[in-house]
């Protein structure tokens, strides 16, 4: 019974869902525009990327299929992991090589080495490939499911559920609550505040800091309870799913009503989160990778490749070439060979077809000689990567305790990738910075004050307040205000003017106070201003209440009541906001705060008759303003000027009339504001100045520097505002000060275009070098310095700068300056960032870093690599990348050459065997080669090799260049040298144990051996010298690397004792039978082991003594300064690497000759050379709900509904 009335309500439940969409159809009411009148039913024209949606509210059945919610950054799918998979191994010509040799060796009597040496080892490292591959696809899949399976409140049966993110569906009605993300792209319907104003925190959006205002059309505004939002009867009608996230066109169309136009006001991302708002009810417009988030995202992970793996594919290809050419050669002299001795050796049978004769003798050597490519390398990769990987994981230093997040390699592919990086790409917003912004000090009066420390988060006490040095002046001064002495009455003044300045910190702001359980929680959507009012909270000025007509404050315990007259908003041309009020007094007055420029030329002009001591008092009392505020931003602070004057009630009546008429203008209503504003907002006084700290993560100027020290250039790309990019620029010490900051903002293709080039031009010659200069560019010129024109003139632009911020930049952006680098440069780029408009440039970076830890995780999902801090990423760069690159440069170059010293040897071997494709070796002994015999030492090498320790790495990041890396450096050059002395060394390891045996008596009682006993002397030859030579390019010994090298000699040695007796006890071995017992007996054996491996390796030796001593690198020398126990740093004292050190000299004098051929076009050019006091201030501009209206729509004295 339960069952079926389980499907009988599910029945029911589909049935009202289409009886819904039906009566939805049938009674639509026409379009309403914004002055109110109708129009057609018609798709609005500006659908015309595809066909918009219909979307009925309170149906998550709809009519049209969209995408679900479940999205997701792995690489494979089940379905998919089986072809991406295959593509992606044999997009490397080795494995295409060895799947051609196992299908060759498929036919009979071609193979000289049985059937399967190939095929199962080539099946082997597939395996050992897909099960590394999935147990990382495996944690990213789970990663996306932490994201999935987060649970939203949905309306659906007529209650409030609770229900996971995947399981949302385009038509839902959800309630997003405080400080939660949105799970999809939302229209707003309603919400708790006042007019239905929601605040919403974009910065893992577009990286802008401060909160944006979004409002809810006010014919849905009512829809406050349950009930109402179940009779809401409506569908939207919108554009279909793209990637613009400022862009937003709809409908909303209700049952027996007008429609409505909906725009980007009512528009709530994935990926925002709700801030300072109870909770909002939104319709769900699209979900998944339909939401604005994922379309500026790559639907799927890249399949990224190390350069080491393009450079080892390409060599393996002309390895591949030369091995053919190698085959024709010798199937060819076997032909030659078989036509000159045919007839002397009848009994061969050498009187086949020729033709025939020469293309199996063609495969025969092509699978003769195919271990020249090393097949054991990939899976010799895969391993040492995934432990690497492993590593990372594990490392303790990498983990962050507070958050409890460790270090997370996502794909191991990439760990020596991390060795060579050139470029670092980092976001600012939750990456440099911690998006919190903290008041530190301000200059009142020509004095400086620091912040008191609260005794708790939300309030000071008065031992508090009364100890700190500014509530000890302004309560001493109001003492003396009657006093007649000149002193006093400085210190009344002085009180007065502090007094004034802790209200104007109270009052002049758009904050809105909430009061919570006896204590006041600020919301404000610009953080600078919480930062300020938290900070007058600290002294003691409290501010209270906020009505729409007035403002209430506890100031030393005195509630004040300010009426706010008016409030002239904030914009980053006018870089100032203020307030008229009227005191209690009754007085009217004028409070402005903004940037020292904009402030300092309001100010009342100094009369001329002033006499001399208030002129230098005043003097005075500027010029040390404009000192604090230059030291303020020499330590990274934000800095405001604060400033404010009384005006006459005529003045003011006057100026209202004309503000208002400006107000309400149909023409040119901008300017004539601005105009209004500038007839009140003048001679000021000033008061002083406030420093607020972005604060940055632990230890980001630290690693910044470092990072530059390493040769590594940093570019900081952020959607937050320029003034705010620039300070963050002299705060993490990425601009120095006195730096000059080409800075580019322009309107036009053509304007841009000149400006790029003139400043080439002023470079010069110096065009092609890096300069000390700083480049700051905003996101709309970007888009035309990007553009076909000019591209390659404004890369070699950045190239020439030490310093490239790119500021108010989209995701798409972002990846486009990334591309501009690795699609033009040789050069590795790394992407760090924290949001999800990180995600795109993190997948187009070579390497790509996500900030773990935090609420939004889409950027570390979607990364390589993730790590809880910016800091940690010194560590993986300096320790773990030098380590690994290092590490696997010499098990890629030892790969190679050990499989050419044996298996070469076939080749010399095959001009005595009458080029007839015979082996030396046991087959056995072949196939267990790089399986056992050589397999230890190259993972030794790979895992646990080190030149220098972690603790050098980190103290001298000079360390980290690629051009200090010495023999650990892999290039072509080197890659070549290494196959060359590897073919050089096996003809010595055949031809000199050949003439030991020439006479063919190797005992004393005249016995001999045949072939396969030279094999075994060969062999045991070429087992020691490889392993010797790993000795010598092994650099960090432990008993683990003992063991894997000198091990092998043994088990080598173990292994011929004991297989040379299997037979016939097992049918394994024959030909060996009592082959230990020849080569141990023989004296020429044991005098061969000692010196043909040394005659071998003597030279390796003499040029390792020489470049060690002559040539030694400054890797090598701070690596024998360790095991002296000197300090590692001496190397950077010496005459060699002073050298470079003049590079700073040169820097210096480039920027001095780029100065001095810019001042002949001074005027075309822009450069900021003057020093930064560094204003900054961050608010929403432009949106359709003003700071006016927020807060003439707050009374905090009333209620919030509940949303029930």
């Amino acid at each position: 019974m339960e069952v079926a009335a389980t499907k009988l309500v599910q029945w029911f439940n589909e049935l009202r869902s289409r009886v819904h969409l039906y009566l939805h159809a049938q009674t639509l009411g026409p379009v309403r525009t914004e002055n109110g009148g109708s129009q057609d039913d018609q798709p609005p024209t500006q659908y015309i990327d595809g066909e918009e949606r219909v979307i009925f509210v309170n149906a998550p059945h709809q009519p049209a299929k969209y995408k679900n919610n479940h999205i997701t950054t792995a690489k494979y799918s089940f379905l998919s992991f089986i072809p991406l998979f295959l593509f992606e191994q044999f997009r490397r010509y080795s494995n295409c090589f060895f799947l051609f040799i196992a299908l060759m060796q498929q036919i009979p009597d071609v193979s000289p080495t049985g059937r399967w040496t190939t095929l199962v080892p080539l099946i082997f490292i597939l395996s050992v490939s897909a099960l590394k591959e999935i147990v990382e696809d495996v944690k990213r899949h789970r990663a996306d499911d932490e994201i999935n399976m987060r649970e939203v409140e949905v309306l659906r049966d007529g209650r409030w559920q609770w229900i996971q993110w995947r399981a949302v569906a385009v038509g839902d009605v959800v309630k997003v609550h405080n400080n939660t993300f949105f799970p999809a792209d939302l229209v707003l319907l309603s919400s708790s505040e006042p007019q239905s104003m929601s605040f919403i925190e974009t910065a893992n959006l577009d990286g802008e800091t401060n909160l944006k205002i979004r409002q809810a059309h006010p014919d849905t505004a009512n829809l406050l309870d349950t009930a109402e939002l179940m009779n809401f009867r409506a569908n939207v009608q919108c554009e279909p799913p793209n990637r613009h996230l400022y862009e937003f066109h709809g409908v909303l169309r209700e049952t027996n009503k007008q429609s409505v136009a909906l725009g980007p006001d009512q528009l709530l991302l994935r990926g925002a989160m709700l801030r300072n708002t109870r909770w909002v009810f939104g319709i769900v417009i699209y979900t998944g990778h339909d939401t604005k988030l994922m379309q500026n995202n790559t639907t799927t992970a890249p399949l990224k490749r190390s350069t080491l793996d393009r450079l080892i594919n390409t060599q393996i290809l002309m390895l591949f070439f030369i091995l053919l050419l190698l085959c024709i050669l010798s199937a060819i002299f076997n032909v030659i060979w078989t036509n000159a001795n045919k007839d002397g050796l009848w009994y061969l049978g050498l009187q086949e077809e020729m033709t025939k004769n020469f293309a199996f003798n063609l495969l025969t050597f092509i699978i003769l000689f195919n271990n020249l490519i090393p097949i054991s390398l990939q899976v010799t990769l895969e391993v040492v990567r995934f432990v690497q990987a492993t590593f990372i994981n594990m490392d303790i230093e990498m983990y962050h305790a507070e958050t409890n997040t460790p270090a997370m390699a996502r794909t191991s592919n990439l760990n020596e990738e991390l060795g060579m990086v050139t470029y670092v790409f980092t976001d600012k917003t939750g990456t440099l910075t911690k998006n919190v912004m903290e008041f530190k000090r301000c200059s009142v009066g020509g004095k400086l004050y620091d912040l008191p420390i609260p005794s708790n988060d939300h309030e000071s006490t008065s031992d508090n307040t009364h100890s700190c040095e500014l509530i000890k002046d302004i309560v001493e001064g109001r003492s003396m205000q009657d006093s007649s002495n000149s002193i006093d009455k400085k210190k009344a003044e002085h009180a007065a003017v502090l007094h004034e300045f802790m209200i104007m910190l109270s009052v002049c702001h758009t904050v809105i106070p909430e009061k919570i359980d006896n204590s006041i929680i600020y919301h404000a959507a610009s953080p600078d201003e919480r930062a300020l009012v938290d900070g007058a909270r600290k002294f003691n000025y409290v501010f209270d209440t906020r009505t729409p007509s007035y403002v209430e404050i506890i100031a030393l315990g005195e509630v004040l009541r300010y009426e706010i007259l008016n409030v002239i908003e904030f914009t980053s041309a006018r870089k100032r906001m203020s307030i008229v009020m009227r005191t209690p007094e009754g007085k009217i007055k004028i409070l402005c705060k903004g940037a020292d420029s904009v402030i300092y030329e309001r100010l009342t002009p100094i009369p001329l008759e002033t006499s001399d001591l208030d002129q230098e008092h005043v003097d005075d009392f500027r010029e040390v303003t404009l000192e604090h505020l230059e030291m303020f931003a020499s330590e990274g602070l934000r800095t405001l000027c604060f400033a404010a004057a009384e005006i006459p009630e005529n003045v003011y009546q006057r100026w209202c009339e004309l503000y208002h008429k400006a107000s309400i203008s149909m023409i040119n209503r901008e300017n004539m504001l601005e105009q209004a504003a500038d007839l009140i907002e003048t001679k000021l006084t000033l008061l002083g100045a406030t420093a607020i700290e972005d604060q940055l993560q632990d230890q980001v100027p630290e690693t910044i520097q470092a990072l530059l020290q390493a040769d590594i250039k940093v570019w900081v790309l952020t959607g937050d505002k320029q003034e705010t990019a620039i300070n963050i620029g002299y705060s993490c010490k990425l601009i120095t000060h006195g730096m000059p900051l080409y800075i580019i903002n322009e309107s036009s293709l053509d304007k841009t275009r000149e400006v790029i080039i003139q400043r080439c031009l002023d470079f010069g010659i110096d065009l092609k070098c890096q300069n000390d200069v700083a480049l700051i560019i905003d996101g709309s010129t970007l888009d035309y310095a990007l553009s076909c024109d000019i591209r390659m003139d404004f890369l070699e632009l950045c190239s020439a700068c030490k310093v490239v911020i790119c500021c108010r930049v989209s995701p798409i952006q972002k990846a486009e300056v990334v591309d501009l680098i690795t699609s033009n440069k040789k050069a590795v780029t790394l992407a760090i960032g924290d949001g999800a408009n990180d995600v795109a440039m993190i997948q187009k970076a070579h390497i790509g870093i996500g900030i773990s830890g935090v609420e939004g995780l889409q950027a570390a999902c979607a990364s390589d690599y993730s790590i809880a801090q910016f800091r940690f990423l010194k560590r993986l760069l300096f320790v773990h990348g030098s380590w690994n690159y290092s590490r696997m440069c010499k098990l890629i170059l030892y790969s190679f050459y050990k499989n050419i010293c044996l298996y070469v040897i076939e080749l010399w071997f095959a001009i005595y065997s009458g080029w007839s494709g015979q082996i030396l070796f046991e087959r056995w002994s072949i196939g267990l080669y790089n399986v056992v015999f050589t397999a230890a030492p190259p993972l030794a090498m790979g895992l646990f090799d080190k030149v220098c320790s972690a603790e050098t790495r980190l103290a001298h990041p000079a360390l980290y260049a690629t051009k200090n890396n010495g023999d650990s450096f892999l290039s072509i050059r080197i890659f070549w040298i290494w196959i060359m002395n590897a073919l050089f060394h096996s003809a010595l390891l055949y031809w000199l144990p050949l003439m030991a045996l020439k006479q063919d008596v190797a005992w004393g009682n005249g016995r001999d051996g045949g072939y396969l006993l030279l094999g075994n002397f060969v062999y045991t030859y070429v087992v020691v010298t490889v392993c010797a030579k790993a000795g010598l390019i092994i650099n960090s010994w432990t008993w683990v690397t003992h063991l894997a090298t000198w091990g092998s000699i043994i088990l080598w040695f173990l292994f011929i004792f004991i297989y040379s007796n299997f037979w016939p006890v097992l049918n394994v071995g024959a030909v060996m039978l009592g082959n230990d017992k020849m080569l141990f007996s023989s004296p020429v054996f044991w005098l061969g082991l000692i010196l043909i491996p040394t005659a071998v390796l003597l030279l390796d030796v003499t040029v390792n003594a020489v470049m060690n001593t002559v040539w030694k690198s400054v890797t090598e020398a701070a690596r024998e300064n360790e095991i002296r126990k000197s300090d590692p740093g001496e190397v950077f004292s010496n005459q060699d690497y002073r050298s470079s050190l003049t590079e700073t000299a040169r820097l210096l004098k480039n920027v001095k000759n780029v100065f001095t051929r810019r001042s002949n076009a001074a005027s075309r050019v822009n450069v900021e050379v003057e020093l930064s006091h560094g204003f900054a201030f961050s608010q929403e501009e432009g949106g359709s709900v003003t700071q006016t209206d927020v807060i003439r729509a707050y009374d905090t004295n009333l209620p919030k509904p509940g949303g029930m």
